[in-house]
């Protein structure tokens, strides 16, 4: 009995040590990340301060470079009045100064004439009268009254001090948080789906901005500006961190809000891309872009790899060939957009056995067989969509069995839902297109 009792309580011991551990363990979580909140908010507050301190240093500058444009200008409005009323005014001055000039020459002349010999006199005097009747000495310049001239003044309206002052006791506020936030990181092949929603209540949004980087070194770069609260960002490289940050415009605002507390989201699932060298197809930089040519060569194009599982959504778009060509292809009943279990060369469309497809006139195939159920024809701009998940029915081992997978094939908001018996466990299938007629292009995410 006491050796009973003792192994209980050393069980207790342990249990109550391991308790211990694990709250210790809890405890030193917790602590961590009060400590990364204290970080965040001693580092944002910083961020905060030198944002704060060289917006308004470049507004000082900005301002004083604004007055003294002003000041520069008005100075030379008043140098080009000044110079232009005064230039009348030097013009008469010369003519009365030269109308004095010949005033007291005509006046030396005429007291000469007066005050010479009596034989000279006569014709002295007559030629100083005419002389001075040519001069015309009842003729004056007018000169300006004062009234008449400009007098400068400078008119400055202090009304500027008071709605510059309301307008910079105004300007700028500090947020305790952005009004949205990153909420949810979605895996996809070469991409990931970014989620965001607004946490401020009092915030109407307008529009986001979403911006990553890759790392923590180079800049944030745009990748996506709308009015969504998600965005599937692809051309991603799997297994490398990327940092995304996302704000808002407010309802009838220019500016865009604080930015969100920045999140590292990564991808691990390889992207979807198309094999290449299939005559027939050409395929764009990154091998997601399918285009059928001219050539009259036809077959399926099947992807590089087995790379779409089941629980994943495989997306088809039938994107326009360019800006301003807005028509798809010739439309033909064995053309497929799908996935299958194996490549399988010889065929000209995925309507055969272990695939499932649908045609470009929204029919849907399942083993090569037509569903009574049709979705709507594909056209530009059209997206199709392939979900799928597991119900297995027999055992799954190296020999094989009986897997059913449910699909969901959706396009132009309908879908069909069925099911795909397979006689083989299928960790990751192929996806694959066929068209008859060249125009056709496809995206594939």
């Amino acid at each position: 009995a006491e050796a009973r009792r003792r192994l209980l309580l050393l069980q207790e011991a342990r249990e109550s040590i391991e308790a211990a551990r694990t709250y210790r363990g809890e405890l030193l979580l917790r602590l961590g990340g009060l400590r990364q909140a204290r970080e965040q908010i001693k580092e944002s507050a910083t961020l905060t301060r030198d944002v704060l301190e060289q917006h308004f240093s470049d507004l000082k500058g900005t301002l004083k470079k604004l007055l003294d444009e002003r000041l520069l200008s008005l100075l030379q409005e008043v140098d080009v009045i000044e110079q232009e009323s005064i230039k009348p005014l030097d013009e008469c001055q010369k003519l009365i100064e030269h109308g004095v000039s010949t005033a007291d020459d005509l006046l030396r002349e005429g007291e000469s004439a007066v005050d010479g010999d009596v034989g000279q006199e006569n014709e002295k005097l007559c030629n100083f009268t005419k002389k001075a009747l040519h001069i015309q000495l009842d003729s004056l310049p007018e000169v300006p009254s004062l009234v008449d001239v400009p007098c400068l003044s400078a008119q400055l309206d202090d009304c500027l001090l008071t709605i510059l002052k309301n307008q910079i006791f105004s300007h700028g506020t500090v947020a305790s948080r952005p009004p949205v936030q990153l909420e949810e990181f979605v895996e996809k092949p070469g991409g990931i789906l970014v989620r965001w929603c607004k946490v401020d209540e009092d915030f109407s949004p307008q529009d986001y901005r979403l911006q990553l980087r890759k790392g923590m070194g180079s800049a944030f770069e745009d990748a996506y500006v709308g009015s969504d609260t998600e965005f599937l960002v692809l051309h991603l490289d799997p297994h490398v961190d990327y940092q995304f940050r996302v704000c808002a415009r407010g309802d009838g605002r220019q500016e865009w809000s604080p930015w969100s507390v920045p999140q590292l989201g990564r991808t691990t699932l390889v992207p979807h891309e198309w094999t290449a060298g299939l005559e027939g197809y050409s395929l764009s930089s990154r091998r997601n872009i399918a285009l059928r040519n001219d050539s009259q060569s036809c077959g399926v194009l099947y992807s590089k790899a087995p790379t779409y599982s089941c629980g994943q959504t495989l997306t088809f778009r039938q994107v326009p060939r360019g800006e301003l060509i807005e028509t798809v292809g010739q439309p033909d009943r064995r053309d497929s957009l799908g996935v299958c279990v194996e490549q399988q060369n010889g065929y000209d469309s995925l309507q055969r056995d272990k695939a499932v497809c649908i045609s470009t006139n929204g029919a849907v195939f399942v083993n090569g067989k037509e569903m009574t159920n049709q979705l709507p024809a594909v056209t530009s701009g059209s997206t199709v969509t392939f979900d799928m998940e597991v119900v297995q029915l027999g055992p799954c081992s190296n020999e094989g069995g009986n897997v059913k997978l449910r699909v969901t094939i959706s396009s132009n908001n309908r879908e069909v839902v069925f099911d795909w018996v397979l006689d083989q466990c299928c960790g990751s299938l192929y996806f694959g297109c066929s068209f008859s007629y060249p125009g056709w292009k496809v995206l594939v995410f």
